[in-house]
């Protein structure tokens, strides 16, 4: 009989975010697969609770050798569970090649859902959460950094970035110069920590504060995508006026249509009802 492995999301600060499945899962696997050991066992222990399997370390330098051990543990009928040393496993962390490996095997994948950075911190920016991107770390060297920033310029999704407290300034000034000194972002850090903090403003006004300031604890990065033109104001009526003859809410419909397109609300509400007025 196969086994498992459980991809299971660790608290990102606070260990009061981690889930009864992750305590119950981490006590009583076979083997838990860590990114640091040292972390998970020291979670373990802020959460009261004991790993009895055998605990070994799974990163981006033993991935392969440790991977297919892990396979073969999973396929002989134990349970594996993988962490990072915070939140999703695999985001920005290892185990991807794990993860391909084990689907080519035929190894039961599960997850265990939980706490995610890039999440709360785009929950938390107040910028569109309908359409998203995730970019993890850009490139330390300016110039390649600068090229990616370059390719990102035209996308109409919201960013979402990791960055180190060290270079964020310097990140954050890039950003300025490729997405246009006032383009909307946020900054958060330390999420669920004691010093938890959010800024928001252009992203002018971010990196003057990342360039005056001590940055520390863990960054994510939050920026807005390129806004869409807007088209004739005409055709926007026109899609007003459908929806609403569809059985839509009129206040509904140019509430959404005025943050989709960047337009006045107040004046497209008043076209919309001075067309409807005159049909």
């Amino acid at each position: 009989m196969t086994g498992r492995i459980l991809l299971a999301a660790t608290p990102i600060g606070n260990v009061g975010d981690g889930s009864a499945r992750l305590w119950e899962a981490l006590a009583s696997a076979d083997v838990v697969a860590a990114e640091d050991t040292r972390v998970t066992r020291d979670l373990a222990a802020r959460a009261g609770i004991s790993i009895t399997g055998e605990l070994v370390a799974l990163h981006d330098h033993n991935e392969a050798r440790t991977g297919a051990w892990l396979i073969d543990r999973a396929l002989a009928g134990e349970t594996i569970v993988v962490v990072s040393d915070a939140g999703m496993p695999l985001v920005s962390d290892p185990g991807y090649r794990m993860v391909t490996a084990a689907i080519a095997a035929g190894v039961d994948l599960g997850i265990l859902p939980g706490p995610s950075a890039p999440l709360a911190a785009l929950a938390l920016s107040g910028l569109p959460t309908d359409r998203f991107a995730f970019e993890g770390f850009l490139p330390r060297k300016e110039g390649e950094r600068s090229a990616a920033l370059a390719g990102l310029a035209a996308e109409e999704r919201t960013l979402i970035f990791f960055e180190a407290p060290h270079r964020v300034a310097v990140t954050l000034a890039s950003m300025a110069i490729a997405f246009g000194a006032d383009r909307r972002a946020s900054l958060s850090r330390e999420i669920t920590k004691r010093y938890e903090e959010t800024l928001r403003g252009t992203l002018a006004d971010l990196a003057a504060w990342a360039a005056a300031s001590e940055v520390r604890g863990e960054i994510v990065v939050v920026v807005a995508g390129r806004a869409r033109e807007a088209p004739p104001l005409a055709s926007i009526v026109a899609e007003a006026l459908r929806r609403v003859a569809v059985g839509e809410r009129a206040k509904a419909v140019v509430a959404d249509l005025a943050a989709t397109f960047g337009v006045p609300q107040r004046d497209l509400y008043a076209a919309v009802v001075e067309a409807r007025s005159s049909t």
